[in-house]
């Protein structure tokens, strides 16, 4: 699998985001600031406007199906159609959003000045729905059709996400989970009660089969 939960960061410097400039020794660094649940709702709705259908994926699904804001969350990630990607660079672009390097045109990440990132995941849907996603070293990650269908809220707002299910396929693949994936998983798993594979378990020789 690709690096995905990293997968799009898509922000706003609309309500709920904060922008300062950088001062002292913070100047002239990069500098992240939080994406908020307003300032997440406020960009869904601009994508909605222009007729962007996207799934969350990333922290921020996790926090859509559990309908809660558990953590503060610096980026939004965010799965759409590769027919899409004109529209989307172009919202973006006139919200002072640029494509940062070393994407590919599958997968890219737009920041604006304020440090607030989108990590773009472009796929195309085949005939039985599954989402095709061409990574990086031309390989095809399968989305599976029903992976789709998962729905959440933000701020009272209905949003599309990927299912439970789906998430924790995405995070087990590509790369080393951190501290706050362990967490989200967990979450996850407490709640819909999706069994989470051994790279997902803080202690996966500890397995209550025998």
């Amino acid at each position: 699998m690709v690096v995905w939960n990293g997968c799009i960061f898509l922000t706003l410097g609309g309500a709920g985001a904060f922008c300062t400039a950088p001062t002292g020794r913070d100047r002239g660094r990069s500098m992240k600031h939080e994406m908020t649940p307003e300032a997440l709702v406020d960009l869904l709705q601009v994508f909605k406007k222009a007729g962007i259908e996207v799934w969350l994926d990333g922290g921020w699904a996790v926090d859509a199906v559990l309908g809660e804001h558990t953590r503060p969350h610096n980026d939004v990630d965010i799965i759409l159609r590769v027919s899409d990607l004109p529209k989307l660079r172009e919202i973006l672009r006139d919200r002072g959003f640029e494509i940062q390097q070393g994407g590919t045109e599958s997968n890219f990440v737009l920041a604006d000045g304020c440090g607030l990132e989108v990590d773009v995941h472009a796929i195309v849907f085949d005939r039985d729905g599954n989402g095709i996603y061409r990574m990086e070293n031309g390989a095809h990650w399968i989305f599976p059709s029903a992976g789709f269908a998962g729905r959440g809220v933000v701020q009272g707002i209905a949003v599309r996400c990927l299912t439970p299910e789906a998430q924790v396929l995405c995070h087990a693949h590509g790369y080393v989970p951190t501290e706050k994936d362990l967490r989200d998983m967990e979450l996850l798993a407490a709640r819909f009660g999706v069994e989470l594979p051994p790279q997902l378990r803080r202690n996966p020789a500890c397995d209550s089969s025998t």
